[in-house]
């Protein structure tokens, strides 16, 4: 059941990989489509959700820091409000009332999450650093974005995701963790794309 929530949430960040690639070879240029963000908010959630079960800090620590920025990119779309409110107070508020849930006890945190016999924790630190890479194209995309004032998925953007990504696919690999080896490794493929069609747009 735990697997099925994790593969859920890496098919919807291939789809939204798929469709944005599809979408920018049409247009001939890389373009930053709703449809991206929203797949990125559902999958970054139930991601969240798996990374909790499999008792996982590197991944929790992924989805938190890109969370809010997936809102962000869907509001200068403007299609965040035009998701209900309700279903918009449930999701703005699930990562912070994890994020105290997960804090309130900081010894069984440190214990759950720090000591886990599984995972080494020289492994979860470069699982850890390689999350953060990952994730920071996030903010990378959301400074460049705010200083275009449109969403936009720069080269810097696919950069940083085919670093962190190789990361991620090599700390999976110890891990032996079928969802985080086939999530990535699928999109290695779109960033060297979207790195291909913008070097050539600027050649």
């Amino acid at each position: 059941m735990i697997y099925i929530i994790g593969f859920l949430a890496q098919l919807l960040f291939s789809a939204r990989l798929l469709l944005q690639w599809i979408m920018s070879e049409r247009a001939k240029k890389v373009v930053s489509p709703s449809i991206f963000w929203k797949l990125s908010l559902i999958g970054a959630w139930l991601l969240f959700i798996y990374g909790w079960l499999r008792d996982d800090f590197a991944i929790i620590l992924g989805q938190l820091i890109s969370y809010y920025i997936y809102i962000w990119n869907l509001d200068k779309k403007e299609s965040w409000r035009k998701v209900p409110f309700g279903i918009r107070y449930i999701i703005l508020l699930t990562p912070v009332a994890a994020l105290f849930y997960m804090v309130k006890d900081i010894p069984a945190f440190v214990d759950q999450f720090f000591r886990n016999e599984d995972i080494p924790l020289g492994v979860l630190i470069f699982g850890s650093m390689g999350q953060i890479i990952f994730t920071l194209r996030f903010v990378y995309q959301w400074l460049y974005s705010r200083r275009k004032n449109e969403s936009m998925l720069p080269l810097g953007f696919w950069l940083i995701s085919l670093s962190g990504s190789l990361i991620i696919v090599a700390y999976a690999l110890y891990r032996r963790d079928p969802v985080l080896i086939l999530g990535q490794s699928t999109g290695l493929i779109v960033y060297c794309r979207n790195i291909y069609i913008l070097k050539k747009s600027k050649g």
